[in-house]
């Protein structure tokens, strides 16, 4: 493709580095430019619209076009476009999202910390676990356990919690802090007859003798999506988080809650640690934090915890940790305003009344022969593939069936997200109406049934 050229595709491979994204494929052929939305939908350059199936990166809860937050954003730039909040200083949008932030928390938070990403937040997170455990004069309990196929971002350490290859072959993580427990996905890793039940208890005993491999005294924490999201859309199996956080007492680890994707009503509750019963002494958020109208995310801590960064900070005379734009006044309103809508429309409502139909969709396609599982909770979901049903065989990844499928969805009008393991992420926009349900999965059926066509088309002339 010709890079010399004035059009938008020709300037955006000739300076514009994409994040997970091919980089030798882009060269050959450019970007896929959106340029408008509305509701549930987005319109790229060429005037076709698409349904957004994964809300943007599994973010956009309002939509595209929500007029309240976008005046709440120029209300705020009119008054105090921008302010710090190091030394004491603060202003009003960041008080108020931190009040409200812990009157809808699952669990009683301390006080609420501001950063920019989901990633940050995580990042945020490892330090003020290590800063606390200073504190309590515990210098080598430091080791934080994510879990296999774990997704907590790609800044240097929360990319070393993040349990898949892409986020840290050759960038030279993890850090060794970093450990990884089992990822307990029921369907690939359940041992034959072993129940649900038994399969969690499972998942607990091995982080338990993880735990004691290690030395209980090293371990600090343990972190956790209540749904795996860009792991695989993985739900816990029946009783996990119960038995896992009996463990974690046990030997005195925290329990982190990641709640940057589950968060602000996706999987039917205000929070996934509602949906799953996990109490946790610190929650990360982000994504839904603003309906991703501007970056900002949160850490939650408990007031042990608060107590020990107040310990630390007073023998260190500062607590040196934050970001030039933590609480940004404007990123804060946003979100302000995004969690007063989330209450003002019973948005956790309007998704129970929905979800039913979402999921009842989404779970009629594991009889397809292609698909191996589908499944989900709320308004999330998964379909996996598989080239053999019984045996529960994978395709081979090589083939990138999964980007194949999502490239055919694509052309059918739907935005969806492939996965390792050829995992069809669905994470629609928390305003979708059921025949907006309806639509988006005839899509996704016509899609499907495309593909199998073509690997049908396939296997036939590989057996001439």
């Amino acid at each position: 493709m010709d890079t010399r050229g004035n059009s938008p595709s020709s300037r955006d491979i000739a300076h514009f580095l994409h994040p997970f994204t091919n980089l030798s494929t882009h060269l050959q052929q450019g970007p896929h430019i959106v340029t408008g939305g509305r509701g549930i939908y987005v319109t790229d350059e060429t005037g076709k619209e698409y349904i957004e199936g994964l809300a943007g990166l599994w973010c956009v809860s309002f939509g595209f076009g929500e007029q309240e937050l976008v005046k709440a954003a120029i209300d705020q730039m009119r008054k105090l476009p921008y302010y710090h909040v190091f030394a004491g200083k603060s202003t009003n949008p960041a008080i108020e999202l931190a009040e409200i932030l812990k009157s809808i928390a699952p669990v009683p938070f301390s006080k609420v910390f501001f950063a920019n990403s989901g990633s940050e937040a995580n990042d945020s997170m490892v330090k003020l676990v290590w800063y606390y455990n200073n504190a309590l004069g515990r210098p080598n309990k430091k080791k934080i356990i994510g879990r296999i196929r774990g997704y907590h971002g790609v800044t240097v350490a929360a990319s070393s919690l993040t349990g898949l290859p892409y986020a840290q072959t050759d960038f030279d993580v993890p850090l060794e802090r970093m450990k990884h427990a089992d990822c307990p996905h029921y369907y690939r890793h359940a041992q034959p007859g072993e129940s649900e039940e038994a399969f969690a208890s499972r998942m607990a005993a091995n982080l338990e003798a993880l735990i004691l491999r290690e030395g209980p005294e090293t371990v600090a924490a343990f972190i956790a999506e209540p749904v795996m999201g860009a792991g695989g859309v993985i739900v816990p199996p029946t009783g996990y988080f119960p038995k896992i956080q009996a463990v974690l007492a046990k030997y005195d680890v925290l329990m982190v809650a990641d709640e940057v994707i589950c968060g602000f009503g996706r999987t039917g509750n205000m929070w996934g640690c509602q949906t799953y019963d996990i109490k946790p002494d610190i929650l990360t958020c982000a994504k839904a934090l603003s309906s991703a109208y501007l970056p900002i995310s949160a850490v939650m801590v408990s007031e042990p915890i608060f107590q020990g960064l107040v310990k630390e900070s007073e023998k260190l005379g500062i607590f040196g940790h934050g970001f030039t734009y933590s609480a940004h006044p404007v990123c804060a309103a946003v979100a302000l305003r995004a969690q007063q809508l989330m209450l003002e429309r019973d948005m956790v409502g309007h998704v129970r009344r929905v979800s039913p139909r979402f999921q009842q969709h989404l779970l009629g396609f594991a009889s397809h022969p292609l698909v191996g599982e589908a499944r989900g909770v709320g308004l999330i979901g998964g379909i996996e593939l598989s080239a053999d049903k019984a045996k529960k065989t994978p395709f081979d990844p090589k083939l990138r069936l999964g980007q194949q499928l999502q490239a055919l969805a694509q052309e059918e009008g739907l935005i969806i997200r492939a996965m390792p393991g050829d995992i069809l992420g669905f994470c629609p926009p928390l305003i979708i109406t059921e025949p907006e349900i309806d639509e988006l999965f005839d899509r996704f059926g016509r899609a499907l049934n495309r593909f199998a066509d073509q690997l049908a088309r396939a296997a036939r002339k590989a057996a001439e």
